[in-house]
């Protein structure tokens, strides 16, 4: 592509229209000669530092934000927010090719994506997924590091998913997405907003950064779906500007639910939408699962779906690896593997199994290194408030020692009289849980979820898949 054509309606340069081979803005990729490099600056590397560099080694020329006195550098205002709107040009902007559906909030993201995408499949539409989990385009499931890609590889994603001739794409969007301007020139059909608790203070230091940087995504739809059962939802809902709508399980909205029944296997409640009342049968438990799929029946709505023939689909719809995910044990007690690593999904899941249990609910978690330490008494509080006995663990320790992780998570315990036991070592905890587990038992695995890894001091990557260890630890119990 042409310099000129790339950089058009967005940079002004005085340098030759030359041939541009590639686009990066990550100096530790192979650089493909006569590519351009963008500049930005993070909180630990300033691309700047490199430009000359990245010359030297090729680079056809450098976007920076600041005079470097470079020969062939291109001074733009804010490269960070360049750099997205120049991957979508690059990529012949795929994302106007196709109807975007955003998802955004602390808990749910996952399970309202793959639903959406799992009933518009159903209904006929060929719709790519790009979330927490994994990427999808139709019935192709594609690796993800993150849950929203950096820029260059959302729009080659996106671009993808035109050439598969998709319809539709379904994402969760992060804050650090949102914050750091990833997501680019998008524009949503219509945006999601599921809840907003504690998570991500490493990142956004306050609670109220993080809603403003969730608060982001309704300036670039068309249409907003809104919670009102959080305080958070309930301001967006007075703030933003977009046509929107709200949905809620505990009070009348434009979608509400009520006559709720919770079970093990699922919920059922009635659905009004103000015109009528329909009867909805969901597979995956928990109060949390009936706001998640009146979410997902409120956009289908909007999006010009039958309300009566998205329920019927919701109602054979199965359920979200890692999400309330009920892993075969063929013995008397349940393991369930749940993504839950915040203290709210905490009580969710936790309180969702224990209205419902016949035995005790054994909790199984850790947290994170790394992330938000003052998460971590709050995850103990609400493990000792909903189940019967505790399994304190690693989650990803990252550069931290695990042990002094799990001394922080001890000081919530202060005062509960909750019995527990600390495995430092995840596997073997595991396994613990498994040979101890008494008739009638719930064992809650909770923090991994999805994830098939574990990450060790020291960089260190290991395979952890939570249906493999209890695989095992059942083999030695057979």
């Amino acid at each position: 592509m042409k310099l000129y054509d790339l950089i058009d309606g967005l940079a002004q340069t005085t340098l030759e229209n030359i041939e541009i081979t590639d686009i990066t803005s990550d100096n530790r990729k192979d650089l493909k000669k006569g590519a351009m490099f963008v500049c930005i600056r993070g909180n630990t590397f300033d691309g700047h530092s490199v430009a000359g560099e990245m010359l030297e080694k090729g680079a056809s020329c450098v976007v920076v934000q600041k005079d470097l006195g470079l020969e062939k550098q291109i001074i733009v205002d804010d490269s960070r927010e360049i750099y997205p709107a120049l991957c979508a040009k690059w990529f012949s902007n795929p994302q106007k090719k196709l109807k975007l559906i955003g998802v955004t909030g602390t808990n749910g993201k996952t399970t309202i994506t793959t639903v959406i995408k799992k009933v518009l499949t159903e209904l006929g539409a060929k719709v790519g997924l790009i979330g927490t989990c994994q990427n999808e385009i139709g019935d192709k499931i594609l690796h993800t590091d993150r849950t929203t890609p950096e820029p260059y590889d959302l729009y080659k994603l996106l671009a993808q998913m035109v050439e598969e001739k998709c319809e539709y794409t379904v994402m969760e969007v992060s804050s650090q997405a949102l914050e750091q301007k990833r997501v680019g020139p998008l524009h949503f059909d219509i945006a999601l907003f599921t809840n907003l608790t504690q998570d991500h203070l490493d990142v956004h230091g306050t609670m109220e950064n993080y809603y403003r940087a969730k608060k982001l995504l309704f300036s670039m739809c068309d249409k907003a779906l809104i919670n009102i059962d959080n305080d958070s939802g309930k301001r967006y809902l007075s703030e933003i500007d977009c046509e929107k709508y709200s949905f809620s399980t505990t009070e009348k909205a434009d979608f509400y639910a009520y006559d709720i029944k919770l079970s093990a296997s699922g919920v059922e409640y009635s659905f009004n939408d103000g015109e009528e009342t329909l009867p909805v049968k969901f597979n995956m438990p928990g109060q949390f699962n009936v706001s998640n799929s009146l979410a997902v029946i409120g956009c289908l709505v909007k999006l010009g779906y039958n309300a009566k023939e998205v329920i019927k689909l919701i109602d054979k719809t199965s359920g979200v690896r890692g999400r309330a995910e009920v892993v075969p044990t063929g013995r008397d007690f349940t393991v369930i593997c749940d993504y839950a690593h915040t203290p709210d999904a905490l009580v969710n899941i936790l309180s969702a199994i224990k209205s419902c249990s016949e035995g005790r609910v054994v909790c199984l978690f850790g947290c994170g290194g790394n992330r938000d330490k003052t998460k971590r008494p709050l995850m103990a509080r609400a493990a000792a408030e909903h189940a019967d006995f505790l399994i304190v663990t690693s989650d990803n320790p990252r550069d931290e020692d695990p042990d002094e992780i799990i001394k922080d998570i001890l000081t919530g315990l202060e005062g509960k009289n909750v019995p527990y036991i600390t495995i430092t070592d995840r596997i073997e905890a595991i396994h613990w849980a498994v040979k101890n587990a008494k008739k009638d038992d719930v064992i809650i695995l909770a923090g991994k979820g999805h994830e098939d890894y574990q990450i060790l001091p020291g960089g260190v990557k290991i395979h952890l898949d939570e249906r493999e260890v209890v695989a095992e630890a059942l083999a030695e119990l057979n």
